[in-house]
Order: structure tokens, then sequence, then C-alpha cells
């Protein structure tokens, strides 16, 4: 079909190639530079039929109702122009009636379309070019804006991917980056290389690559041809070494077993061999990855799993690579993103010293308590450090700004994660100052646990030479107390488990059926070795269909890798004296495989997840009484299941979006997972036999071990003190916590389907209990300022400006991230380590007074309490 200059015009307005300033003057399309992409869209519109098309219209709204990621007016334009059809198009354009009833009463909400700003788009200027217009959107691209800026509607399988210089430049830095995150992982505050940072420096190591070899220059390795240059860095082998590094770039979450098992701070046990550590550290590793095989169906190949903390990084690296793209004007900005990216990134780096170095108090900017820093009830209810953070303008940082994702996750995400924050204010709050559980004689928002003098618990006061629980000295000290912070996080936990499941499976009950089939189905394929199709019906998906062109990664791969992983595990605890019996291994990956389902389908749309650590430390804790050895043991498979399946999912994702073949992930994944664990293991040898004071709390190289001392913390308060006295005894209304979990479940999902439309699209209460769990030690402080900007850039300038969202927003946060890791690693290697401070007040303001920590943080006064102690009284100590 030919298209006029005027088509063309809208079609190019719709794939933001031209803005709509450019789109009234009537540019002539001779005049517009316009990418390859955007003509092979233009290809695809020409050749669709209408009545093809409004199929896929059809099919699109009735399965995307709902979908909050779709943005609502472009949903309501889908919805017009299938009510809008002419008569000679027939009467049989909706079958269902009760489809034709739902989609009247959609259209009977009013929406006034000259409130979005720059979307000439929505109004229906050409009905049939623009029916083919959104159906080719969605059959050859895709409907989200967020992953069409960030995807190419086409894939070249010929590009170099799976190549030498990939792996070897991938593999080199996951070397480098394990050392220095291995090294400062348990330093207080911790150095990192993010994967942002990484790709600033696969970009020229693949350059350097690239010029260093003869171009073709071939050579024989093990029988096999290898091309050590087969031509220009790519896209695509950036992003595949990108990979290779991400998913291992953190440390193995086993480490924090064999620190407490090993130092004799904490439990100094001699039996912790390497053969140990090495079974742990792979079976932990490589269940979560055995798991991501099996969840591709749910978390990978539907088009609604987007995914949102992954975008930034592919945005990352088609910036870096693809520095050619049209020079086209987007509301008045020209400059690539190229350019942009590393504008911001200079301006970022350069900022970072001023919240980080010269004038702290942009970063904790607690201004509210500068006016008295001596009041406790100010500071409980604004301060940054100890209190609760209700403050309008908390920092000028974007390290802290950023701590949710705000330019990442949707902005209804963050919302709703946001009113759950602010509710669990008011709830501290009333806690607190009704002294509910003694709360009152504590400070109001830590971690920490207490003795009933309100001194920070000494578990080794309770503990007999052996490491064992002495239930005298424990009659003499007794239980552990929680701030009002801590109880009402452990509730929003206890209640967040079951909600999630019932909600998740009574309001989206068909795809959570499907996604139990599709599990069962693959791992029934998987053991009967049968060769179907990995993607079968996601074949419809664009993506899926490119991807489909590359070889698969067989299901009874993964299997086979959750199998040894499994006998991995028991052998560690049928060989070592862990004091873990193997039904507890098997019910940990049981737990984590029912709960995955849920965790992932919300992560992989909402952004949002949580973790399986306070539920598994409860059952251990109850089913394996007075056993820390046995706690910690099933805790590292409890919590590092299901994050590093989530960690390889998100990177399998990336590569489905990016067109990396699925085995050069796969085998990446792999290699560079031996590689961490044996670099991890490395160091945490070398720490535990050469660090002076390690873990101690003024250790010179500031290698305290926040978490190892947590993990040890948990064992004793789960293991070896047990559940059964903390909560049964000092706390039994967090029992409870579970039946309310249960019974909210009623009441959310009646709003869900009989409350206001305008409410009820974006209404998620499993991400606003989610916000309940955003303290101790965090605060709103926090949050408050990511909001505005999640409020600007996700929802104001995506809804009116979507060009320019499309084409700057994922590179805006990559650039300000990346800037600020490379200068807080320069200000750690510089001045902070030797030591040089730069003392003033702009400097120490923040930490003033009881912020300071520098003066009591207790409310009520402990000496006036009945004998001198809070809480049970001696007699009554569970």
């Amino acid at each position: 079909m030919h298209l006029s200059d005027s088509q063309l015009r809208i079609i190019l307005l719709r794939l933001g190639i031209i803005s709509d300033d450019s789109f009234k003057l009537k540019v002539p399309v001779a005049h517009i530079e316009s990418p390859y992409g955007a003509n092979f869209m233009i290809e695809k519109i020409a050749g669709l039929d209408v009545e093809t098309a409004l199929t896929i219209l059809r099919d699109t709204i009735a399965s995307h109702r709902g979908d909050v990621n779709f943005l609502h007016e472009d949903y309501r334009l889908l919805e017009r122009l299938v009510r809008q059809v002419p008569t000679d198009y027939g009467d049989d354009h909706i079958n269902n009636p009760q489809e034709a009833e739902k989609i009247q009463e959609d259209l009977e909400e009013k929406i006034d379309y000259s409130t979005f700003k720059n979307k000439t788009y929505l109004n229906i200027i050409d009905w049939e070019l623009q029916v083919r217009l959104e159906a080719a959107l969605i059959e050859f691209h895709s409907p989200y804006p967020e992953i069409r800026s960030i995807t190419d509607p086409f894939d070249d399988p010929t590009i170099p991917v799976d190549t030498l210089r990939a792996y070897a430049i991938g593999l080199f830095w996951t070397v480098i980056g394990s050392i220095v995150n291995n090294f400062f992982v348990h330093r207080m505050p911790s150095i990192s290389l993010s994967s942002h940072t990484i790709q600033l420096l696969l970009l020229p190591s693949g350059r350097l690559w690239e010029k260093s070899f003869v171009y073709n220059k071939q050579v024989h390795v093990l029988g096999r041809v290898v091309n050590l240059n087969p031509g220009p860095w790519n896209c695509k082998e950036m992003m595949l070494s990108s990979i290779i590094y991400s998913c291992s770039s953190g440390t193995p979450y086993a480490i924090y077993n064999i620190f407490v098992m090993k130092l004799d701070k904490f439990y100094g046990l001699k039996w912790v061999t390497l053969t140990f550590q090495l079974l742990l550290v792979l079976s932990t590793q490589f269940l979560g990855f055995g798991f991501a095989g099996i969840m591709r169906k749910i978390c990978i190949y539907p088009a609604k799993a987007l995914w949102p903390t992954v975008l930034p990084l592919i945005a990352l690296n088609r910036a870096l690579v693809d520095q050619e793209e049209s020079k086209q004007s987007i509301y008045g900005w020209s400059i690539s993103r190229y350019s942009f990216f590393f504008v911001v990134f200079i301006v970022s780096f350069f900022y970072n010293w001023l919240p980080s170095f010269f004038f702290k108090a942009l970063s904790t900017f607690n201004w509210p308590t500068w006016f008295r820093p001596d009041s406790l009830h100010l500071a409980n209810i604004t301060g940054s450090n100890i209190g609760l953070g209700l403050n309008p303008l908390p920092t000028l940082d974007w390290n802290v700004l950023n701590a949710a994702g705000c330019l990442t996750i949707p902005f209804y995400t963050y919302l709703n994660q946001y009113i759950g924050t602010v509710l669990a204010f008011f709830v501290i709050l009333t806690i607190y100052y009704t002294n509910n559980k003694w709360t009152g004689y504590l400070p109001i928002n830590t971690n920490e646990l207490f003795n009933n003098k309100g001194e920070v618990y000494k578990v080794h006061e309770i503990l007999n030479d052996k490491n064992h629980f002495d239930k005298g000295k424990y009659s003499e000290i007794g239980p552990p107390y929680f701030s009002a912070a801590n109880l009402v996080v452990y509730g929003a936990y206890f209640a967040l488990y079951p909600f999630a499941i019932i909600y998740h499976v009574v309001s989206e009950w068909d795809s959570m059926k499907t996604s139990f089939k599709n599990v069962a189905n693959t791992m029934y394929e998987s053991f009967s070795f049968k060769s179907k199709s990995v993607y079968g019906s996601f074949i419809k998906d664009p993506h899926c269909r490119m991807m489909s062109k590359y070889d698969e990664v067989p299901d009874w791969w993964f299997m086979a890798i959750l199998v040894i992983s499994t006998l991995f595990g028991i052998l560690c605890v049928l060989v070592y004296p862990t004091e873990t019996p193997v039904w507890g291994i098997l019910f940990t990956i049981a737990i984590n495989f029912v709960f995955l389902i849920p965790i992932t389908a919300i992560a992989s749309v909402t952004g949002f997840s949580f973790g399986l650590n306070v539920l598994v430390e409860l059952i251990v804790g109850y089913a394996i009484p007075n056993s820390g050895l046995a706690l910690i043991t099933l805790k590292s498979y409890g919590t590092n299941i299901d994050h590093q399946a989530a960690n390889y999912i998100t990177d399998q994702k990336v590569a489905h979006y990016a067109k990396i073949p699925p085995r050069a992930i796969f085998k990446g994944q792999m290699i560079s997972t031996v590689v961490s664990i044996a670099i991890s293991l490395a160091i945490a040898n070398w720490q535990l036999g050469n660090v002076e004071d390690l873990c101690e709390r003024h250790q010179k190289n500031k290698l305290s071990c926040p978490g190892a001392n947590t993990y040890f913390y948990s064992s004793i308060q789960y293991g070896v003190i047990g559940p059964a006295k903390v909560f049964s005894g000092v706390y039994p209304v967090l029992k409870w916590c579970f039946l309310l979990g249960v019974v909210l479940v009623i009441p959310c999902i009646l709003f869900k389907h009989y409350g206001p439309r305008k409410l009820t699209r974006y209404f998620n209460p499993t991400v606003v209990i989610g916000g309940f769990l955003l303290y101790a030690p965090f605060n709103l402080s926090y949050y408050t300022g990511g909001f505005y900007l999640s409020y600007i850039f996700m929802y104001y300038i995506k809804k009116n400006y979507i060009l320019w969202w499309e084409k700057y927003n994922y590179i805006l946060t990559s650039a300000l991230s990346a800037g600020v890791a490379f200068s807080t690693l320069l200000i750690f290697f510089t001045v902070r380590y030797d030591s040089i401070e730069i003392n003033w007040w702009g400097n120490t303001i923040s930490d003033m007074g009881i912020e300071g920590d520098k003066l009591p943080l207790n409310w009520l006064d402990i000496s006036t309490a009945p004998d001198g102690y809070f809480g049970l009284r001696k007699d009554q100590f569970p």
C-alpha cells in the first residue's frame, strides 16, 4: 500500500522520529532523517491489512485490561479505534457481548485529551492508518514505550556475539569486580563496582581489543577455529560481557555463613574446610540458576514481564555503542544520547564530591533537627539518622535519592510503596508513644536488639564456652527487645507472606494457574528429555519470534543443574556437623519454589521484590530449636535461592531484549558464576587468616562486617534462643500478623473489583505492605526525594513529553549512578584512605545532638522502671 506524505508524518510522529511541533509545521518527509528501525516499521505498516490489524487490537484490549504498565491513554486510543470501525468493515468487530459491554463502560469514563501535552497521535486523524500503525507497534515491536525506547523491532543474527573477546573481556572485569566487591563487602560503608560502572570500562576494553589484533585473525583452539577480531566491537558483544559481569558481581550470600562459622569472634568452628565451603557456595548459587531456567515461561517470555529495573542497563549499552543516531530535535533537545550520558556523568562525578566529602549535610539534609538538636521528639519524627525521616526536603544526594530506583520502577509502584511507608510512619509513632511492648525505653528506629536495660544485646552473655545456649545465663539476661520500627517491620513481613500468595492467586488466578502449568510442563519435559520449543504460545510476541532463530537452552540442562545443586546441599548436611537434617534442605528448596512464582511475577511487572529470610528464620527456629548452625545453614538456602533466581532471570531478560543467543548467555553465566565463587572463597579465607581485628567495630580499615554481625545475631535470636521465646513469650501479637495478612486479602480484592476505576487500576496492596518494610534502619528521608523525581520523570514527563522520556530517561539515571560510583571510588582511594577530613559546619551539623547519637535516644527513663529494668519480670522470661 502506498503511503502519502501526510501519512508518513503520522507514522514518524508515533515512532518518535519527529515531535508534535514538526508534525504541525508539516515538515516534508524528504527533509526528515529516518533510522532503519523507522523504515522497517513503515514497511510493516504498509503491508498490514485492516482486518488483521483490528484482530490484533481486539486481542490486545482483552489481554492488557488492567495492565498498569500499558499507558492508559494509549489503551483508550485502541478502544476508540475499535469502537469507531466504519460500517464497511461489518458489525461483527466484537464477537463477545460481555467484551462489548465492558468497552462501552470504559468509554463512558471521559478523558480530556487536551491534558496530554505533545500527544497529537491520541487524536484519530486517519482511522485506517492509525489502526494499522497501532497494531504494527504491538505485532512487530512492543506495546510498551519503555521497551520501544531500548530495543529495535528487528534483529540481525549475523552480528558476532558468541566471541572469544566478549567472554575474555567480560571475565576479566568479573575477576576485577569480584576482587573489589568481595573485599569491601565487609566494610562499613561498602565499596563496589556496579554494572553501570563496568559498562564504561567495557567500551574502551572492546575498542582496545579491536585495534590490537588483525581483522579476522583466526587461531586454532582445541580443534576449533576462533576469530580473535571479527570486526568492530558491537552492542551485542558488550551486552554479553555486561551480563557475564552482572550475574556474579555480588558477593555470594553463603560467604556470611563462612565468616560466622569460622571466625573466633563468632562460632570459631574448625571443621569448616574448603571442601565444605565449595559445596555450600556452589549449591546455594546454582540452585537459583536451575530455578531461573524453569521460570523462563513465566518471567522472561511474556511481554507483560517488563522487569523495569533492567531497562537502564540496556539503554546505557545502546547509548555507548550506537553513537550514530538521528539528530532530530525533541522539544528543543537535539543532543545525542551518547553525548547526553557523558555530560550528565561528568556533572554527577564532580557534584558527588559535595555531599560525599566537602558538604556532607547535603546528603543527610536533616535541617528540621538543626533548630533543636537536643530535642528527642523532633529527632524521632524528622531525623534522618535515628528518626523516621519526615522531611519535605531530606537530601540533595543522588545516592540517597535513588535508594528505591526513582527513575527506573514505574511511578505507580513507587506511589504504592511510598503510601505504605507513610502509613508505617504513623503506626510506628503510635506504638512508640503508647510505649507498646516497652518501645518507649528504646530508640524509635533501629534494627539493633536490646536487653531490658536499654543496652545493645550482647549475645555472648547467654552462651557457654562452646557458643551453645546457656539457660542459666539467659535467666539473668532475658530475651532481646525490638524497637518500635523493628516491630512494625517484622509484623509487615509476617503479614506480607500469606497476603502475597493468596492475593495474587485470587486476583490473577488465570495467569497464576497458567504459570504453575508452565512450570509443571517444563519439569515434565526436562525429565523426559523432550525437545519441544520452549517458546510455545509466546511465539506471537515479536521479541520471542526474533529469539526463536537461535538455538535454545534445553530445559533439562537447567533441571540437571538443579538436581546436582540439591545433591551438593544434601552432602553439606550429611557429611559435616551442621546440625541440619536432610529434610531441612528439601523443605527450604520447596518453600522457595512455592514463593518463587508470585515473587518473580510481582517483581517482573512492578520492580518490587522481597526476600524469604524472615519466613525461613521463623520456620527453622520453630522446627529445629536451639541450633544457630542449622538456622544459618538453611537461611543461606532460603534467602539465596530466590535472590539468585531473580538475578539470573533479569540477566536472561536483558539478553531477551538485546537478542543475545540463549546458549551464549548460559555459558557466560555458568563460567562467570564459577569464577566469582573461586575468587570470593579465596578472598574470604585470606581475610579470615590475615586481617587483624576482622569484624571488630573499630577495625582500622573499617572491615567491621555489618552483614556478618547481623547474620550472627539472627542465628542467636532465631536459632539459639528461638522464635518460640521471642515471639510467643515476648511478642505474641506478631503471630497474629499472619492471620492479618490473610484477612486483608478480602477488602483488598473487593476494593480492586468494585472501587473507583481511577484508583483500582493502579492499586497494588502487596507493594503498599512492602512499604512497611522500609524502616529499621532506613526511613522516609530515603524515599521522599525520590518520590518527587519519580512523579516528575516517570509520570509527568512520560505523560506529556514521551519522546524526550523515551530518548533520555534511562540514560539520565545510568549517567547519574555511574558518576556517583566512579566519584565514590576515587574519594575512598584518595582522601578517605588517608583519613583526610574537612572539619567545618557543613560536615558536622547533621550529626549534632540526638542525630549524632551524642545524647540518650530513649524517651522513657529506664531508671524509673520497676526494679530498674523494663519488660518481662525475671520470673516471666519465656
